[in-house]
């Protein structure tokens, strides 16, 4: 019972630990902070605790779980390269209005009186992929093995969710990107390119996280067990 207690509550701290990167881009550009602080203050700590829980998951063996998470980074990593080819060919179109991944990084090293550099493309394109990253552990924990086709639907919420946030006001486009150009560009690039991600993501965590347990089972789990120590 603590054993599957202990590894749901981790579980739960590491879902939360993975949700604060994405966020922070899109809670900057609503004007509420900027990115460069946000980063000091949310960014780097949640990482950091991200690989430290890792490590007692390591020192307590629990293997299992450590293996969702690591396999969740590495299919967001691999998923989010599908997702800038499809990006990039859109960019290169014009059917997208700007590098964000260069924003990104304008933003982190408080750059944007100067414009990008090299460093700062460097922390964009890192915070870019780590953004995929957790984007991994949420999935690979909340869906166990899951299938290629929840990481598609999964991807196609979360492409819906960059269209509608602010991210697309400050850029001003409006939502859904209708401000921009015919608008059906921006709406079929952005589309697509979660599609992808989502699609490259649900594939490789089907493969690799045979017999781990979404997060549903692991409430039961923890339940079952609290029920019969009870009885």
């Amino acid at each position: 019972m603590k054993q599957a207690k202990t590894k749901l509550i981790i579980v739960i701290i590491v879902l939360i630990l993975a949700g604060i990167a994405p966020n922070l881009f899109p809670y900057a550009l609503a004007g509420n902070a900027t990115l460069s602080s946000l980063a000091t203050k949310y960014l780097i700590p949640s990482a950091a605790l991200i690989f430290i829980i890792t490590f007692i998951n390591f020192l307590l063996k629990y293997k299992d779980l450590n293996h969702q998470i690591y396999n969740g980074i590495l299919a967001g990593l691999i998923g989010t390269i599908g997702l800038e080819i499809i990006r990039e060919i859109g960019f290169r179109m014009d059917w997208m209005p700007g590098d964000l991944p260069k924003l990104m990084g304008v933003l982190l090293l408080n750059r944007f009186a100067d414009g990008p550099s090299f460093w700062s493309n460097v922390a964009g394109w890192a915070y870019h992929f780590w953004n995929g990253a957790v984007f991994g552990i949420i999935f690979s924990l909340l869906l166990g093995r899951g299938k290629t086709w929840m990481g598609m639907v999964y991807g196609f919420l979360l492409g819906i969710g960059f269209m509608i946030s602010p991210v697309t006001r400050s850029l001003g486009i409006g939502a859904f990107g209708f401000g921009f150009r015919d608008g059906y560009q921006f709406i079929i690039t952005v589309t697509l390119a979660h599609l992808a991600f989502g699609g490259i993501l649900g594939m490789i965590i089907y493969k690799m996280n045979k017999e781990k347990p979404n997060i549903v089972k692991r409430i039961q789990s923890a339940f079952n067990n609290k029920q019969k120590s009870v009885s």
